[in-house]
């Protein structure tokens, strides 16, 4: 069969990636597809989807979750999209491709965009069972059926996509290697300093790094699957599994067949229109292409810029594509990782502005000019001021660069809101959107959210990394123009959580019901309420239920009805439908025969049993009909409710202090046990965490939490707005050299006030910064009385102290309780047979079924360049 050009003229597309995609949509808007006949050659067994976030398919995410190609568009615009179909060979001389089903296409136009494949050194080896490439789903599928049969898996390559695959591979249960060539991680993104802090962070996350090594050889045994791999400093590393993650090259084979020019190490040579330069009817985008200023583009990006050159060029406008920007922000292995302009310093007469913190993983550098001027900078660990610091890069900013760079807590950060941008400064680099367009979408086209910013402008749109600097940009005009921004705490309130507290507290209203039908949105009266507002709702009355006379007890008639999933069953949901129990260990204190109990229990139910980062003992797999047991065991032992599942006080840490410590200055221990007796149950907007170290050699990490205490030879330091995890937040000094009286009057006073005035799942540390004045106004309030309230703080904490009871000893003691914990009502009997386990090292882990795709089974022809399946 053979379509030839003719009227209407033929655009054919080869690849349908994310530019490709992109492709598609600048022809849309500029009216092509209603004057041209567009087809569509795809290599792969599915539309368009988001390859950047491949990895979130082992976090559950499904192929339509991540597919990028709406039907509806396809079409409502007459594209022909034809799906495991590719291009095998084209005639430039009779403007025909031909694809695998024997398809032979005219075309006006050809564009190119193929993408690129997995580089696989060539060691012996390299084709041996247990080999894989990290590129496409079928890939992942692949990776994941050989994981569930073998223990350990090794990533050659620590760049960007080397490091997904490495989490992927933890993920899957497998103890991980990472093998990188260079003497760092990510050696393009990062110096030396960024990589040594990324390096620390991954190792505490369990897997191990092998930089300035290559490998030499993959060794089999006599079936020829992996057994390990022989490295370049003689050593050999035991694995069972190998992901090769060394790099793409472009895929230009096509291009090469039928006569058109490529660059010398790859890449089809185009010019400023992104047309080749060998053929004027042919283009090439996206990571196939090379482009007029000599480099082969790997990000989304410059692939979109490249998309919309070519179409406008096809459209007859002018446009070119001479560079990009080519700023990162990752989220790798939850660590945030980015970098932006001239990250290495690479231009004349630069200086390094640096803050770094080994301890935390944090590093921070920006690159600045003679004259101030921001010429670039990395991030690691914490990149939460990355949009605006790329939107900065080439320009003076209004502050010095040391206040840019040091954290919250470690000095006087400077807070650059959206109005200190230019309207010339880019927000969103995937397409290109400037803070003037992002105005101008509210001023002159009406957008009053960030989706129908998003709409209008495409910003947001790509990564993902601009939208928290988008939705400050929206509110910042909104409100310039006069508009009234609602703040309120979701659509059936129109007051914050603030206020809430407040009409709740005042009013002694007992009831989400009553809150609702007197206080609520009119159109919301009478409903149902949200998902947002009644655990936010559930909280503020658990908080307050002893001074206003509720029920503290979180599963007591209506309060049942108001909570999530954690909270219904008074314990942690786990990826496979298990949960986890955590009883209290109040300050990592606890006697042998406490410790013999846990051990029976995990036993005797067959749980998986794992040290936590608080010091206490986390019991896995257990199912909902399995709870009340356990505890009753537990309760019986002298055990309580670790709340693991609550927003509420976790856990109070603790060094041993001078009662075994040479250098313990405080019994550490005992203040640990006194707080976390104090504050357990406590509910809050967020989950609270403490820590209280003996001694300032600081072993309990007590300035990364929500109030960390540090001793001194006059009394105790109390450090507030910390906060570890993915946004790493130095701790606050509120007060020094208190007395035992004094630190737990204060801690009282500051926990109250943070729940009277915070957000809804608001951790202590953004409460902190967002708070108009931040520390010092919390000082003023918490420690000076200046708002006359802490009398009032107090008390609320000592009715809270009074009326304190164990969630779980009241809900095994209460048969009409306990009937909720069945996986089936109509079936109480009967277990959830989903739920299953497989054993490892000597416990046992969840059986997770493979990922469905939801598609045909690939055949061998549906393989892509440089992939492999075993």
């Amino acid at each position: 069969m053979t379509a030839t050009p003719g009227n209407p003229p033929t655009i054919v597309l080869v690849g349908h990636g994310m530019v490709g995609q992109r492709f598609l949509e600048a022809l849309a808007e500029r009216g092509l597809t209603g004057t041209h006949r567009v087809v569509v050659l795809c290599e792969e067994p599915r539309p368009a989807y988001d390859r950047v976030q491949l990895t979130s398919y082992f976090s559950g995410k499904t192929p339509e979750d991540l597919s990028m190609t709406d039907m509806a568009f396809i079409e409502e615009h007459g594209i022909e999209l034809r799906v495991g179909d590719p291009a095998e060979s084209v005639d430039r001389e009779a403007r025909e491709v031909t694809a695998r089903s024997g398809l032979v296409l005219g075309y006006d136009v050809l564009v190119l965009a193929t993408g690129s494949y997995p580089f696989v050194p060539p060691v012996p080896g390299k084709d041996a069972e247990g080999c894989f490439v990290y590129r496409t789903i079928e890939d992942l599928l692949a990776i994941e059926e050989y994981a569930s049969k073998v223990t350990t898996g090794a990533v050659v390559g620590g760049g960007l996509l080397g490091l997904e695959a490495a989490g992927a591979l933890k993920g899957l249960g497998l103890t991980s290697h990472i093998v990188e060539f260079a003497p760092r991680l990510m050696p393009v993104q990062v110096d030396e300093g960024g990589g040594a802090a990324l390096l620390r962070t991954i190792e505490e996350m369990g897997l191990s790094v092998h930089t300035g090594v290559g490998t030499q050889e993959i060794v089999t045994g006599d079936d020829g699957a992996v057994t390990g791999m022989k490295l370049s400093d003689g050593s050999e590393l035991a694995t069972e599994l190998v992901v090769f993650s060394a790099g793409v090259r472009p895929r230009d084979q096509l291009a090469r067949d039928c006569g058109l020019a490529v660059g010398e190490r790859g890449g089809i040579s185009v010019d400023e229109q992104c047309r080749t330069v060998t053929d004027p009817y042919v283009f090439a985008i996206g990571e196939c292409a090379l482009a007029a200023d000599g480099r082969v583009y790997g990000l989304v990006a410059p692939g979109y810029e490249q998309a919309e050159t070519a179409a406008a060029t096809i459209a007859s406008r002018e446009a070119s594509f001479t560079g990009a920007d080519l700023s990162t922000k990752l989220k790798l292995l939850g660590v945030d990782v980015a970098s932006f302009g001239d990250a290495h310093g690479t231009a004349g007469d630069c200086l390094d502005v640096v803050y770094s913190d080994s301890r935390a993983g944090l590093y921070k550098k920006l690159v600045v000019g003679r004259d101030g001027t921001l010429l670039g900078g990395i991030l690691v660990g914490d990149a939460e001021a990355y949009g605006t610091l790329r939107a900065f890069t080439g320009s003076v900013p209004p502050v010095s660069p040391e206040s840019l760079v040091l954290p919250a807590g470690a000095g006087a950060p400077a807070q650059l809101g959206p109005a200190a941008l230019p309207d010339d400064a880019v927000i969103c680099s995937c397409h290109n959107v400037t803070k003037g367009t992002v105005r101008g979408a509210v001023t002159e086209h009406s957008c009053t959210t960030v989706p129908e910013v998003k709409k209008c402008t495409r910003a947001g749109t790509g990564c993902g990394s601009c939208v928290k600097v988008l939705g400050q940009l929206v509110t910042a005009e909104l409100e310039a123009s006069g508009v009234e921004v609602d703040k309120g705490l979701c659509g059936c309130f129109a007051q914050t959580r603030e206020e809430l507290y407040e009409i709740v507290r005042a009013l002694r209203i007992t009831s989400y019901r009553e809150l609702l039908d007197r206080h609520g949105r009119e159109g919301a009266r009478g409903g149902e309420g949200c998902e947002v507002c009644k655990p936010a709702v559930g909280s503020i009355i658990a908080s307050l239920a002893p001074a206003i006379g509720a029920s503290g007890y979180v599963l007591e008639g209506e309060q049942a009805a108001l909570q999530d999933t954690n909270d219904h069953f008074l314990a942690n949901l786990q990826r496979n439908g298990s949960y986890s129990v955590v009883p209290r260990i109040p300050g990592g204190e606890i006697a042998p025969e406490k410790l013999i109990v846990i051990g029976e229990i995990a036993r005797d139910f067959g749980l998986y049993t794992k040290i936590t980062g608080g010091q206490r003992i986390d019991m896995f797999g257990a199912r909902v009909e399995q709870l009340p047991l356990i505890w009753a065991r537990l309760v019986d032992a002298g055990f309580e409710s670790g709340h693991a599942y609550g927003k509420s006080l976790r856990t109070v840490k603790s060094c041993v202090g001078q009662t075994w410590c040479r250098y313990g200055v405080q019994d550490s221990v005992r203040m640990a046990i006194d707080l976390e007796l104090r504050y357990r149950g406590l509910r809050s907007p967020h989950k609270l965490k403490s820590a209280v170290s003996g001694c300032a050699r600081e072993c309990a990490e007590a300035q990364s939490k929500d109030f960390g205490v540090i001793a001194t030879s006059n009394g105790w330091n109390l450090y507030v707005g910390g906060n570890g995890g993915a946004t790493p937040r130095h701790a606050d000094l509120l007060a020094q050299d208190l007395s035992d009286a004094e630190l737990v009057r204060l801690i009282d006073r500051f926990l109250m006030f943070y729940i009277r005035t915070a957000d809804k799942l608001e951790r202590t540390s953004t409460w902190l910064e967002r708070l108009p004045g931040g520390l010092d106004h919390v000082r003023d309030v918490v420690v000076h009385d200046s708002l006359g309230i802490c009398d009032e703080l107090e008390s609320l904490m000592r009715a809270h102290v009074s009326h304190y009871r164990d969630e779980w000893a009241e809900t095994v003691n209460d048969p009409e309780k306990l009937a909720r914990f069945v996986s089936f009502v109509n079936a109480p009997d009967t277990p959830d047979p989903v739920v299953g386990f497989v054993p490892e090292r000597d416990q046992m882990k969840p059986d997770l079924p493979l990922l469905s795709i939801g598609l045909r089974r690939p055949s061998e022809d549906d393989l892509l360049e440089g992939s492999t399946r075993r």
